[in-house]
């Protein structure tokens, strides 16, 4: 898959007020978790240079590619039902190489006549798989992922899963994984970072940070996760 992307500085400051400032690599598939509000979505957001109003980004990084937005850097939001319109037909909807909607529906398991109907028309995985479809028609080097499986239910969480490592494998393509569920992030992807109030606390292999976590904040993140699931091997 390439060089590792390695984000060696994003600070992300309003006034004088710093809300994230971390460093991260991705060899292939990267997790950051965090609680709500530890600083996960405004990275995404900084990587894709989408910050809010009144925020400012220092990004130094070293890549085999340039980010750019729409071509080699692409997003999966966490709720298709807020992406999409309502009004306007799935295939009216592709932004950029119309001509492959086709093509990306029926690589991400749907059929290419799903582009003539309205978004109520979709179930919640369908609608899923038809975001990560138009993200991926450009090709991208980096998928952004926002917590896409969360208003899914634990069946449909392993169907997008297994979609996406398939995809990754095909399209060569490295993830970074935004969630706070540790266990899905742990089918997903391959190394982790934990984020606390902006700043990394802890990374490194997903097995070896869940089996043998190092900060008090990381273990208490696995316990919550792990508390009603039964804990395998």
């Amino acid at each position: 898959m390439g060089s590792r992307f390695v984000c060696k500085n994003l600070t992300i400051r309003r006034g004088e007020e710093r809300f994230v400032d971390i460093a991260f690599a991705i060899d292939r598939s990267l997790a950051l978790v965090g609680e709500s509000g530890s600083g996960k979505s405004l990275t995404l957001k900084a990587l894709l240079g989408m910050l809010p109003a009144g925020f400012e980004r220092h990004l130094e990084y070293e890549s085999p590619f340039v980010l750019e937005r729409g071509r080699t850097v692409a997003y999966v939001p966490q709720n298709p039902f807020t992406a999409l319109s309502p009004l306007t037909k799935i295939g009216d909807q592709w932004i950029l190489f119309v001509e492959r909607a086709a093509e990306m529906m029926e690589r991400v398991g749907l059929e290419a006549s799903l582009l003539d109907r309205f978004v109520p028309e979709l179930s919640g995985g369908q609608l899923q798989r038809v975001v990560i479809a138009m993200a991926l028609t450009t090709e991208p080097k980096l998928l952004l992922l926002d917590e896409p499986t969360t208003a899914l239910d634990a069946r449909l969480r392993g169907v997008i899963v297994d979609l996406l490592l398939q995809l990754q494998e095909e399209l060569g393509f490295k993830m970074l994984f935004v969630t706070h569920d540790i266990a899905t992030a742990r089918r997903l992807c391959r190394e982790i970072a934990v984020i606390r109030h902006g700043e990394i606390v802890e990374s490194g292999p997903m097995e070896r940070v869940i089996r043998e976590p190092k900060s008090e904040y990381t273990r208490a993140l696995i316990a919550a996760n792990f508390a009603n699931r039964e804990f395998r091997e």
